[in-house]
């Protein structure tokens, strides 16, 4: 039998790249439902339905539904898409299967920038320090990759080296200042229960304009995945699209790591399943990406609101959990190719 033409073939490719992402919208709205429901007090779904909107102050369950997980909730799902598309931007411009904002020292820098701001400057407010922590993620992002360079494993090590190296740097910061310190641990572990709800609308603007940038990226990834010289020839300004993507992974990655502290992983595993499902089309790479980040975040941490009983693990360590052995296997492939 004859193979169907391509004329054929791209109407279903697309057709079940759409069908799987309705799929995955779906999920994400379930796992949402999920986060506010669950916790130590379990509320039944029509009564978190005739709770939201509610005044927080009009009894216990309206205070933990408005007060707590709907915040939690948003906070998920918008750092969730922020790491996804961040890592897919990062593999995408790198052509490194191992890219990632937390692994690649991102996280790191943006942690330098904010303990750097609250040691020497007094500075506590989130817009204060969310210009140090882009600052500290983009000097990371271009030390690690000038060190690695396109090299899968050797960008991965300059990751580690540099990420430690930070790391020092703030232990050092940190000792000299317990009250930094202070603020400081409870932040670095990584968790969505941020106290001050309203900052989620503070750092919003710059998420949506990461967002906005990584859009217009998107296109051309699928040309860098041909090789610079090939996309050079075919008209692409590739300069210009790795500028426009390392502003984009600065906002997004930087944005979310000063919210809620460094999550590492998301950004590495999601972009994977993600080109799994849709193939090495990039485009498609991104979009499944900003659906699949939030359900995996969210999913994590209903995970630690269960697993301990009256106590809680932050998802920053549970995604670890999940994310370490998806990172091994990815390093002891015989042969891991660039993307």
């Amino acid at each position: 039998m004859l193979a169907p033409s391509p004329p054929v073939q791209a109407p279903r490719r697309a057709a079940h790249r759409v069908r799987w992402l309705l799929v995955a919208v779906a999920g994400l709205l379930a796992v949402s439902v999920l986060s506010i429901m669950v916790g130590s007090k379990y509320i039944p779904l029509p009564e978190v339905l005739r709770l939201l909107g509610d005044d927080p102050a009009a009894g216990e369950d309206a205070a933990i539904v408005n007060g707590m997980r709907l915040s939690r909730t948003l906070f998920g799902v918008a750092v969730g898409v922020s790491l996804g598309i961040a890592g897919a931007l990062m593999q995408g411009l790198t052509r490194n299967p191992l890219a990632d904002p937390g692994l690649l020292g991102v996280g790191a820098g943006a942690a330098l920038g904010v303990v750097l701001t609250t040691s020497v400057f007094g500075v506590t407010a989130l817009f204060g320090y969310i210009w140090f922590a882009f600052a500290g993620a983009l000097a990371a992002t271009v030390v690690v990759y000038l060190l690695g360079g396109p090299h899968p494993a050797r960008l991965a090590l300059a990751g580690a080296a540099v990420s430690a190296l930070l790391q020092s740097i703030i232990s050092s910061l940190l000792l000299l200042d317990s009250s930094t310190l202070d603020q400081y641990r409870f932040w670095a572990v990584g968790s969505l229960n941020v106290p001050d709800s309203s900052v989620l609308l503070q750092v919003l603007p710059f998420l949506v304009l990461g967002l906005v940038l990584a859009l217009l990226t998107a296109p051309g990834l699928n040309m860098l995945a041909l090789g610079d010289d090939v996309a050079k020839s075919l008209g692409q300004n590739v300069t210009g699209v790795r500028i426009r993507g390392a502003v984009a992974i600065t906002l997004l990655a930087g944005g979310a790591t000063a919210v809620c502290g460094p999550i590492a992983f998301i950004g590495l595993v999601v972009p994977h399943i993600a080109r799994a499902i849709t193939g090495p089309d990039q485009r498609w790479v991104l979009a499944y990406s900003a659906v699949l980040a939030p359900v995996l975040l969210l999913g994590a941490d209903i995970l630690g609101r269960v697993v301990a009983e009256q106590r809680e693990i932050h998802v920053g360590i549970v995604v670890a959990f999940l994310g370490a052995p998806f990172f091994i296997a990815l390093v002891r492939r015989r042969k891991l190719p660039e993307l």
